[in-house]
Parts: C-alpha cells; structure tokens; sequence
C-alpha cells in the first residue's frame, strides 16, 4: 500500500516538476519574442536612418555624446515615450557637454539646456536610449533633459531656460503625445530605486508647466 502510494506521489511530483518546467520555458520563450520584437529592426534592414547632424528640436545643436553613454534604438516602435526627465548636473553647460562625450562616464541625457540664454544642445537622438535616469525602465521610455546649474543655486534658473525648455518638452509632448502633468514630466529625484536631489528645491514647477502647456497650446 505504502509502495503504491509512494508511487502514485512521484507520479503526481514528476508531473508538477513537468509542468513547472514547460511553464518556465514558456516565460523564457515569452521573454525572447518580447527581446526580438524589440530588436527586429536592426536585422529588418528598416532602421531608422541616420543623418549626421540632423536633430530632434528645431534650433538646437547637435553635440554627439560618446557612443558608449547611449545604446542606438528605433523609439517609439520598439519602446514607447511615455516621460520626460527634468535633470541639473550641478555643473556648468560646457563641463556637462564635455563630461557627457566622455565614453568613461557611462551616462549622457538626450539635451543640456544653457542657463544664459536658453541655447540647447542635442546629443542623442530621441528614437535612442540615453543612459540618464539611472533606471534601466526609465532610461528606455523616457528623454532627459539636463539644465545648466547647481540644485542648490536659484541664479541658474533664468527665464530663458524656463522658456527654452519648456519649449522642447510641449514639442517633444505633441510628438509623442505626453501629457503634460507631474506624472509624466518629473525629476531625476523621483526616478524611482534613484537616489537624486536634482533638479532641486528651487525648480518652479508650476510655472513650468503652465510654460509647456501654454507654447503646446494646452493651457
């Protein structure tokens, strides 16, 4: 009796066992159709051309971060644009430039923003993923925007950046159709597993997004 039961038991085991496996294969191969649709377009010959120089935001000026600090990718077909990072790198415009198209650093935003008056800069284009956010999920739906200055220095936020980035964000918004609210346009500090003060205490973030709704005519 013992036995039988034994071996009814090591049925029923080996058949969980069974169904536990397929049930794993089925999330890896799940996950891998989810990677290939993803990737498909650099084996596609579809690829998004490349036009050297050519940038995301009219009057800006193209300032190609390093290769290493960005990965190439077609957004929004293979991961959707759902954010926008508001970032300060607690350094001025020139250094956040040069840092920035440094491979060792490992980090660039998509455009740095001049305090003085407002000049952007692009480094990356929008359809790839710029290592910004220091989260790998919002690193690939989001664009960053970093803006010349010190979290702790209110002399930085002039009217001209306020304007000029409020500029980018309501055509960046219009192009890939973001609303324009906290959620969805927020700060590096609130990335979340991200550990960030920036863009600081003294961003106005009313003000701001009563600037972005009012040149994407949403106000």
């Amino acid at each position: 009796m013992g036995e039988q039961s034994g071996g009814r038991g090591t049925v029923r085991r080996r058949a969980l066992l069974a169904a536990g496996a397929a049930g794993a294969l089925g999330t890896v191969a799940l996950a891998g159709r989810d990677t290939l649709s993803r990737w498909w377009w650099r084996y596609s010959g579809t690829e998004t051309p490349r036009v050297e120089g050519e940038v995301d935001h009219e009057g800006a000026e193209w300032v190609p971060a390093s290769p290493a600090n960005y990965r190439r990718a077609s957004r929004p077909r293979d991961y959707t644009i759902d954010r926008v990072v508001i970032h300060m790198p607690e350094a001025t415009y020139p250094i956040t430039l040069r840092v920035f198209q440094d491979p060792d650093h490992g980090a660039a935003t998509h455009y740095v923003v001049r305090s003085a008056d407002g000049h952007i800069a692009q480094l990356a284009r929008e359809l790839d993923v710029a290592y910004h956010a220091g989260n790998r999920g919002f690193n690939e739906r989001s664009i960053g925007i970093e803006h010349e200055g010190w979290a702790d220095d209110p002399s930085y936020l002039t009217d001209a950046m306020y304007e000029s980035s409020a500029r980018l964000v309501a055509g960046i918004c219009e192009r890939y159709g973001i609303p324009v609210d906290r959620e969805h346009i927020l700060g590096h500090n609130e990335v979340p597993d991200v550990i960030r003060v920036c863009p600081g205490p003294h961003w106005d973030w009313d003000r701001y997004l009563e600037l972005v709704r009012r040149v994407g005519g949403t106000a």
